[in-house]
């Protein structure tokens, strides 16, 4: 159900169910596993330099498939420390800028998906939220923190103990993700973004993802992550795409990134 393509610098993974809204089960998640790792390896040895994630059908990816689930012989904690966890980390590790273009149901483990990802394009009439009250079961793979770190907790407790989802307009307008594009625009937006970044300078974008990261992890304040930042310019400057950087600027014409 698990799709990898490779065209140019970009990887692009596509979660391919759409008779289930891409919900994934343990195989499924060993799929989309193995496609991060295919995908790692490709950018290891410089082919990949971007990698867009989308969801065929009518959703990005509607969580957990519980379809076949027996409740009382269910072991939640197999699947969520031992299959979605090391997934969301290794996304969340991939050397080199990730996006996401998300419509549709966009819950649980889908959500998931998206708060591992670099950054996430929605569409306006995409839906996100928490719908395990029916479900006598709580937000997983992440969402208990996005929300509360974005929204406040008592908007987060609203959206949990309501199940009502919020639209990929208002997810943007309330600083969960970072665009929103009316359905039809998604993709093609999307795309084209992620190719003008595969064009950019990697080694760079990949020490701001690890400077961003240490941000949220530490909670370092503003002279601890300038420190960081000057370590990390400093490690820049014997860079080949630094000397091509400033090189094209100094002559007057786009710079050629190979990092």
């Amino acid at each position: 159900m698990i799709d990898l393509t490779i065209d140019g610098n970009v990887a692009e993974i596509v979660l391919d169910a759409p008779e289930k809204l891409n919900s994934l089960n343990e195989e499924g998640l060993s799929e989309l596993s193995k496609a991060y790792d295919d995908a790692a390896s490709a950018a290891a040895e410089g082919r990949v330099r971007a990698l867009l994630l989308r969801g065929e059908g009518r959703a990005f990816c509607a969580g957990r498939d519980i379809s076949q689930v027996t409740p009382e012989t269910d072991d939640a904690v197999a699947y969520l420390d031992g299959l979605v966890t090391p997934l969301l980390k290794k996304m969340a590790a991939f050397p080199a800028p990730t996006f996401a273009a998300a419509h549709g149901a966009c819950l649980g483990v889908g959500l998931g998906l998206l708060i591992a990802t670099d950054v996430v394009y929605v569409a306006d009439s995409a839906k996100i939220g928490s719908p395990f009250a029916k479900l006598g079961a709580t937000l997983d793979s992440g969402g208990h923190w996005l929300f509360t770190e974005r929204l406040g907790a008592h908007r987060t407790l609203d959206l949990i103990y309501t199940a009502d989802l919020m639209s990929g307009a208002d997810a943007v307008a309330s600083g969960l993700f970072s665009r929103a594009f009316p359905a039809e625009e998604l993709l093609p937006s999307t795309r084209s973004t992620v190719e003008r970044v595969a064009e950019g300078a990697t080694g760079a974008f990949r020490a701001s993802k690890e400077l961003v990261a240490s941000i949220r992890d530490r909670r370092l304040g503003l002279w601890e992550s300038v420190a960081d930042e000057n370590t990390v310019q400093g490690e820049l400057c014997s860079s080949p795409d630094y000397a091509e950087g400033f090189r094209a600027f100094q002559e007057k014409r786009a710079p050629i990134f190979k990092g």
